[in-house]
C-alpha cells in the first residue's frame, strides 16, 4: 500500500526520513467516503428493563443504512459526546468519526508521517471509509475521548508494578484507581511483596501480598459502583514459587463458599445484588505464573522450592503435582486462578535488556512491560470474504498497514494516566492490532473450528497480520525513527522476528484459501526481517487477541475475537422497537460452499430456527455437522478444541489471546488440570478456564440427558392413551397462596391440590382487574387447569414453560428461584418445587436452594428428603460404596451442561446486564451485552 519516498536508500537520520506515501484501498480520488453511502435518519430509544420507562432518547439519529439497529443503538449510548437534548450532543456518525479521524490525519501531518498533503488526505479517507463501513474499529477509549475536550486516553490495557514497600503499595492503590475511573483496566504482579513467611526489618512478620489485596479490592469496587463508565477491571498475579501462593491460589475459592452460605442464609448475592459487596476479592482476576521448572517437576511428580522474595532462598519445598492440584481446585470451584506460562512469555519478549514480563491487562492479552499501556484495534474479518471460499489477501494488507500507521499515531497524541507509563509507553510504543469474526469466516467458508483446516486458515491470517504489521512497523522507524528502547534491545527484538517468521514456515496448508494465506505471510516475514535489520522497528508489540465486545457489536459481527459462535439462532433488533429470531448469516453462506441447493438450505435453516441446532437437520450429512459446532448447545466444541485453536494462532501473536475455556458442569478437576497442562505443551501464553455453574449470583438449570429424553419421546410413542376424563376436585380442596415478584413486577398464585395429593387446579392475578393481562391470565389459568384434571402432567408443563425468555425477566423475591426468564418461568418452577418429588425435578433441573447447596458441596441432594436417605443408604451399604476424597460431585449427581436459553445454546451463567437486563455473552474472558453494549470489564 504504500512506500517511503526515500525507498531503498532510506537511513535512520532523522535529518534524512521522509514521510510515507499513501495508496488507495477502497476510496475513488475525488469523491469522499460519505458521499458514496445513503445515509438515514433513526430513533435510538432505551427502556428500562424493569418498568418500561425511557431511561435514553435521542431521536433523528444518522448512520448509513446498512448499520443494524443494534450496532446504531450502541454507538449512540455509548460513543456520541455532548449532553443529550444540547446543541453540542453529536447526532451522526460522521460527526463521532471526523472527530476521531481529525485528529490522526493532523498529528500524522505535524510529526512527517506523510511525504505530502495528498498522502495526508488519502489516509483520512482510508480511515473514514473503513470505520464508517465497518471494515475495523479502534477500541472504545478512542471514541470515547479522542477529539474531546476530556483527555486524550486511547488505551484500554494497563500494566502496573509494585515493590516491597509501603510506599509503593500506597502508590498502587492510587494509580489503579486513577485507571478505573477513565474506564480502563490495569494488570500487576504482586510476587516482590516479601511472604507472609518472612520478617520485617523491625523484627515483625510480614503481612503478605493477599493481604495488601484486600485493600485494592475494596477500592476498586467503590469506584465501580461509583464510575459513570464500566465496572473495575484488573488482574492480580503471583509467581507459583511466592510462599504464600497456596493462600492466594484459595483467595477467591474461599470467598466463594461463604457466598453459598450467604446465599442459602437469604442474603442478595447474585451479581449486583445489595450484599455481594460484603465478600471480598470479586473485583480481579487472579493469575498463577508458572515457570517451566516447575510445570516439569509437575510432569515428573518432582518437588518444587518456595523461595524468599529478599534473598530468593527456598524456605519451603512442596509436591509440585499438589500445587498445581490445588489451582485446578480452585479453578473447579470458582474459576480463579488463571495460569500464566512465565518462560513462554518471556521467550518472545522483544524487549527483555530493558526488563522481564512480569504481569498482564485484566483479560491477560496484553503482555509486555511493567508501567506501560496499549492500544488496541481489530479488523472485521468477514469483511474480507470474497465468493465461497476466497479471502481478499490484498486489500487485508493494506488495511493493516493502515491501521499499524494509525495506532502509531496515536501514542504520539495520545494522553497517560501516570508519569511511568507516559514514559514507557511512549519510548516502546506498544500496538495490539487484531481482529473478530474468525468464527463466522470459517463457517461461512466450510471450515469447522475444530479441524485442521480451520486452524490452518486462522494460523494464516494472523501470521499474515503480524508480519504485515512488522514490516510496516519497520516502514516507519525509516519514516519517523524506531521506538527508543530499540538500540538496546535490537538483537533481541530481530531474533523475536524470526521466531515468528520460523513459526509461519511449520503452517501446514490444506486448500487453496489458507496456501494463499501462507504465501501471502512469507513474503511477509521476509520484508519484515531485511526491513527490520535495515531501519529497525517503530514498535516494541504489534499484535494481540482481543475480546472485542462492544466494539465487535459496533462491527455487527456475529462472533467476537478468536471466538467460534455461540449460537446458530440470535435475536435482531427492528427498526421502531422490537426482535425477531433469526438464524446466523452464516449458516446459509456455509450451507452454499458446502454444496446444499437452495431448497435444500431454506429446509435446513428453518429447522435450526425452530431446534436450535443442526442434528437431524433435514438432508444434512454427518460429516457437515461439526462446521456448525458452537460453543454452546447440542453440539458444544470440547475444551481442548479451544486450545488447540488458541495453539494455532499463538506463534504469530506479539501479546496473547483473550479467551475463556469453557468447560461443561460435569468436568472434572482432573480435566481441568489436563487443560492447564497442554496449554504449556502447546506454548500458549496465557490460559484460563471457566466451568458452568461454578459462581454463584447467576441463574441455574440443568437441562435434561439426552437418555432421558429418549426414553421419554419412546414412552410418548408406545403408550395408548384412552379417551380421557376429567377428574373435578371437591368443593373444599388444600390449597396454598404464593405472592411472588419478577423485576419488580408482582403477583398472586393460588394452586390447589386432590386430597390425595396432586395439583389440580391454578389460578393466576396479575395486573389490575379488568385490563387485558388480567384476563389473558384468567383465561390461561383456566387451560391448565382443565388440562390437569384431565390427566396431563405437571411436569409436562413445566418442561414446556420454564425457560421462556420475556418481560418482565430477572431477579425475584424467592429464595430457591433467584433469577428468572419471565413470569411463566418463575410460575411454573415454583409449582415443580411445591408439587414434584425430587427426581422428577432433578430430571428437569430446578431445585431448592438446599439442594443447589449439597450439590455445590459434591453431595447428592436427595439427603435432604428422609425416604430416599433410607434407601440410598442400604444402596450403599450393599455396595460398599465410599465416597471419593476430591469434592467433585458423584456422576448421579453431577448436573450436566447448564442451559436456560437452549435453543439460543447460551450459556446458562452469563449474567444479566446491570445498565439493560438483556443476558450478556461471552467475549474472550469478558462478557458483553447486545442490548447496550455494556461490557463487564473489555472494550
Amino acid at each position: 500500500m504504500t512506500e517511503t519516498v526515500s525507498g531503498s536508500t532510506a537511513r535512520r537520520g532523522k535529518a534524512t526520513r521522509k514521510g510515507l506515501r499513501m495508496a488507495r484501498i477502497f476510496t475513488t480520488p475525488g469523491v469522499h467516503p460519505y458521499d458514496e453511502l445513503n445515509w438515514e435518519r433513526r430513533d435510538v430509544v432505551m427502556t428500562n428493563w424493569r418498568d418500561g420507562s425511557i431511561n435514553f432518547e435521542q431521536r433523528g439519529v444518522e448512520f448509513p443504512d446498512f448499520w443494524s439497529v443494534n450496532a446504531a443503538n450502541i454507538v449512540t449510548t455509548k460513543y456520541f459526546r455532548g449532553a443529550v437534548g444540547t446543541p453540542q450532543r453529536e447526532w451522526s456518525l460522521k460527526q463521532l468519526v471526523d472527530r476521531v479521524v481529525s485528529v490522526y490525519t493532523r498529528t500524522g501531518r505535524e510529526n512527517g508521517y506523510f511525504a505530502t498533503d495528498e498522502d495526508a488526505e488519502i489516509f483520512d479517507h482510508e480511515l473514514k471509509y473503513a470505520l464508517v463501513h465497518q471494515v475495523f474499529s479502534f477500541n472504545s477509549p478512542v471514541w470515547f475521548n479522542v477529539g474531546t475536550e476530556s483527555s486524550q486516553q486511547v488505551s484500554a490495557c494497563f500494566i502496573l508494578s509494585v515493590d516491597d514497600t509501603m510506599e509503593a503499595i500506597l502508590e498502587w492503590y492510587k494509580e489503579e484507581g486513577v485507571i478505573f475511573k477513565g474506564g480502563s483496566g490495569s494488570g500487576v504482579n504482586l510476587s516482590r511483596i516479601r511472604s507472609s513467611k518472612e520478617l520485617l526489618s523491625s523484627g515483625g512478620t510480614a503481612s503478605g501480598p493477599v493481604s495488601f489485596m484486600r485493600g485494592a479490592d475494596a477500592s476498586a469496587g467503590t469506584i465501580k459502583s461509583g464510575g459513570a463508565t464500566r465496572r473495575a477491571a484488573k488482574m492480580v498475579v503471583l509467581d507459583v514459587d511466592h510462599p504464600d501462593v497456596a493462600e492466594f491460589i484459595q483467595t477467591k475459592a474461599r470467598e466463594e463458599d461463604k457466598i453459598r452460605a450467604l446465599r442459602d442464609a437469604g442474603f442478595d448475592m447474585d451479581l449486583g445484588g445489595k450484599d455481594i459487596v460484603s465478600v471480598q476479592y470479586q473485583n480481579a482476576n487472579n493469575s498463577v505464573r508458572v515457570s517451566d521448572e516447575f510445570m516439569r517437576a509437575v510432569e515428573a511428580d518432582g518437588e518444587f522450592g518456595l523461595r524468599a522474595r529478599l534473598s530468593g532462598e527456598v524456605i519451603e519445598t512442596v509436591q509440585a503435582k499438589g500445587l498445581f492440584r490445588l489451582m485446578a481446585k480452585a479453578a473447579w470451584e470458582c474459576a480463579d486462578p488463571g495460569i500464566q506460562y512465565d518462560d513462554t512469555i518471556n521467550d518472545w519478549h522483544t524487549s527483555p535488556e530493558t526488563g522481564r514480563i512480569t504481569a498482564s491487562n485484566p483479560c491477560s492479552e496484553y503482555l509486555h512491560l511493567d508501567n506501560s499501556s496499549c492500544n488496541l484495534a481489530s479488523i472485521n474479518l468477514m469483511k474480507f470474504l470474497v465468493g465461497q471460499n476466497g479471502f481478499d489477501v490484498e486489500k487485508f494488507v493494506k488495511l493493516t498497514e493502515l491501521i499499524i500507521t494509525a495506532m502509531d499515531i496515536s501514542i504520539t497524541f495520545a494522553d497517560f494516566p501516570t508519569e511511568k507509563i507516559t514514559e514507557t509507553t511512549r519510548a516502546y510504543r506498544q500496538l495490539g492490532i487484531g481482529y473478530a469474526n474468525l468464527g463466522a469466516l470459517l463457517m461461512a467458508t466450510g471450515h469447522a473450528y475444530d479441524s485442521a483446516g480451520g486452524r490452518s486458515i486462522a494460523a494464516g491470517i494472523t501470521s499474515l497480520m503480524t508480519g504485515v504489521a512488522y514490516r510496516r512497523s519497520a516502514e516507519l522507524a525509516a519514516a519517523v525513527g524506531p521506538y527508543e528502547g530499540y538500540a538496546r534491545n535490537a538483537e533481541a527484538h530481530q531474533r523475536v522476528m524470526r521466531k515468528h517468521a520460523a513459526a509461519n514456515d511449520q503452517i501446514r496448508t490444506l486448500d487453496e484459501m489458507d496456501k494463499a494465506l501462507h504465501a501471502a505471510a512469507t513474503k511477509q516475514w521476509q520484508d519484515c526481517l531485511k526491513l527490520g535489520a535495515k531501519n529497525g522497528y517503530r514498535n516494541a508489540q504489534s499484535s494481540l487477541l482481543a475480546p472485542t465486545g462492544t466494539i465487535g457489536l459496533m462491527m455487527d459481527c456475529d462472533t467476537t475475537g478468536i471466538e467460534p459462535d455461540l449460537a446458530l439462532v440470535k435475536f435482531k433488533k427492528l427498526v421502531g422497537g422490537g426482535s425477531m429470531q433469526i438464524v446466523n448469516n452464516t449458516v446459509p453462506k456455509a450451507l452454499a460452499k458446502l454444496g446444499y441447493q437452495p431448497e435444500q438450505i431454506e429446509a435446513i435453516v428453518e429447522y435450526i430456527a425452530e431446534h436450535g441446532h443442526v442434528i437431524d437437520a433435514p438432508g444434512l450429512r454427518l460429516e457437515h455437522y461439526e462446521v456448525f459446532d458452537c460453543a454452546m448447545g447440542e453440539r458444544a466444541i470440547s475444551a481442548m478444541g479451544h486450545v488447540r485453536m488458541m495453539a494455532a494462532v499463538q506463534p504469530f501473536l506479539s501479546g496473547a489471546i483473550s479467551k475463556t475455556v469453557n468447560v461443561p458442569e460435569s468436568a472434572t478437576i482432573e480435566d481441568i488440570e489436563e487443560v492447564y497442562f497442554q496449554g504449556w505443551k502447546m506454548g500458549l501464553k496465557a490460559l484460563a478456564i471457566y466451568r458452568d455453574n461454578c459462581k454463584v449470583g447467576q441463574p441455574l438449570s440443568v437441562a435434561k440427558s439426552k437418555e432421558t429424553d429418549k426414553a421419554e419421546r419412546v414412552e410418548e410413542k408406545t403408550v395408548v392413551v384412552e379417551r380421557p376424563v376429567r377428574r373435578r376436585l371437591p368443593k373444599q380442596r388444600p390449597a396454598t397462596v404464593t405472592r411472588f415478584s419478577v423485576a419488580g413486577a408482582e403477583g398472586y398464585m393460588t394452586a390447589s391440590s386432590y386430597p390425595d395429593d396432586g395439583l389440580g387446579e391454578v389460578f393466576l392475578k396479575l395486573g389490575k382487574q379488568g385490563s387485558t393481562l388480567a384476563g389473558v391470565m384468567d383465561a390461561f389459568s383456566m387451560a391448565i387447569s382443565i388440562s390437569l384434571q384431565y390427566g396431563v402432567p405437571l411436569e409436562t408443563w413445566v418442561d414446556k414453560f420454564t425457560n421462556m425468555r420475556f418481560e418482565p425477566a430477572g431477579m425475584t423475591d424467592d429464595p430457591d428461584i433467584r433469577m428468572a426468564t419471565s413470569m411463566m418461568d418463575y410460575i411454573f418452577r415454583r409449582l415443580a418445587l411445591d408439587h414434584l418429588p425430587y427426581e422428577k425435578r432433578a430430571d428437569l433441573g430446578i431445585f431448592t436452594a438446599a439442594e443447589r447447596a449439597l450439590q455445590a458441596a459434591g453431595e447428592d441432594p436427595a439427603t435432604l428428603h428422609a425416604e430416599e436417605e433410607v434407601a440410598r443408604e442400604t444402596l450403599a451399604q450393599s455396595a460398599e460404596i465410599e465416597r471419593p476424597a476430591d469434592p467433585a460431585p458423584t456422576p448421579a449427581a453431577r448436573p450436566q451442561v447448564a442451559v436456560i436459553e437452549s435453543h439460543q445454546a447460551r450459556t446458562a451463567d452469563a449474567p444479566l446486564c446491570l445498565t439493560c437486563g438483556t443476558k450478556m455473552r461471552p467475549a474472550g474472558s469478558c462478557y458483553v451485552c447486545e442490548g447496550c453494549g455494556s461490557t463487564s470489564g473489555c472494550s
